[in-house]
């Protein structure tokens, strides 16, 4: 059978005996848990049961919902600042049991921990082991961020609503196109937007109606995205020919508004994509889009407000 093994590491500013102290604590997970967030708009301890002493073999973690699935964890082996192991056992919407592991060890001041997730999937399923890779990864990299702001500041600036499907549009939008890595994205947005703004207010055209970015491509298997960044035009002004046109007429979308800041915005897509899946949507092939509402350098971290809109064929 295919095996594979995903893991992604991060260091937390906090002491290996602290910080297995929260990662032990199934109490917690709903906290930081990257997948949790997909079902926004239930009550935070609706689908979740946690049961036994969090520092003993006995504790167990179960989760059941629409969109999340359903499945159970429980400890297998404890080294209290080392190690935590786990069997998990995903129980819908496939049935499948892997080893979750997390290894601590000190780095500087505070702790690296690195999340591993290792198993073997069904002969007929190989052709899935290099997404496995990529999804469970992005997973694991947003878990592993919203760990270190919970242990760090006690609070995790990142909350999603799901709007569901809306109508949206029309919309018409002028800005700078770049091709770049994921872990690049933040700072060139940010420049194709300062540049796309320039120029607008050079051809006096106002910039109230506001500003967002669509992506074209998302190749997340190689992390290169290829997207639009610029300003909403009004109705009546005409596009300044040195910026990239992107426009839609009016369609429909899933919405889901993310709060908080732009480093957890994934929390808002893969909730989309885990909806879309469950609903079993179809994406229209126009590119999927934020609108951005506030200032992030005049807004406080937990007031930014982002809509993400994935286009739909048909509902």
């Amino acid at each position: 059978m295919p095996k594979y093994h995903v893991y992604r590491s991060i260091e937390i500013d906090g002491s290996p005996d602290d910080v297995f102290d929260v990662v032990v604590d199934f109490s917690q997970w709903q906290e930081w848990s990257p997948w949790l967030c997909a079902e926004p708009n239930a009550e935070p301890n609706a689908d979740v049961t946690v049961t036994g002493d969090p520092s003993s073999l006995e504790a167990q973690y179960s989760w059941s919902g629409e969109v999340v699935g359903a499945g159970e964890m429980e400890h297998k082996k404890l080294e209290r600042g080392r190690l935590i192991e786990c069997e998990l056992r995903f129980l819908k919407p496939f049935k499948l049991t892997c080893e979750v592991c997390f290894d601590l060890e000190p780095a500087g001041t505070g702790t690296k921990i690195t999340w591993h997730m290792r198993g073997s999937l069904p002969w007929f399923l190989f052709w899935m082991t290099s997404m496995m890779e990529v999804y469970i990864g992005m997973d694991y990299e947003r878990g592993l961020k919203m760990l270190k702001e919970w242990i760090e500041t006690g609070e995790i600036l990142s909350r999603t609503v799901n709007n569901g499907v809306v109508s949206v549009g029309p919309i018409r939008m002028a800005g700078i196109r770049k091709t770049c890595s994921l872990r690049d994205i933040g700072p060139q947005m940010q420049s194709a937007l300062c540049q796309a703004a320039e120029t607008i207010s050079q051809h006096g055209i106002s910039n109230d109606a506001g500003v967002m970015t669509v992506y074209h491509t998302a190749n997340l298997k190689t992390g290169v995205f290829d997207f639009t960044s610029g300003i909403i035009l009004p109705d009546s002004a005409e596009p300044p020919g040195e910026l990239s046109m992107w426009s839609i007429p009016t369609i429909k979308a899933l919405c889901l508004e993310h709060h908080g800041n732009y480093e957890h915005l994934g929390n808002a897509w893969s909730s989309a994509h885990q909806i879309a899946r469950y609903r079993k949507y179809k994406q229209a092939r126009v590119g999927t889009f934020e609108i951005y509402h506030n200032d992030p350098e005049q807004t406080p971290p937990a007031e930014i407000h982002t809509d993400v809109y994935m286009p739909l064929r048909k509902v």
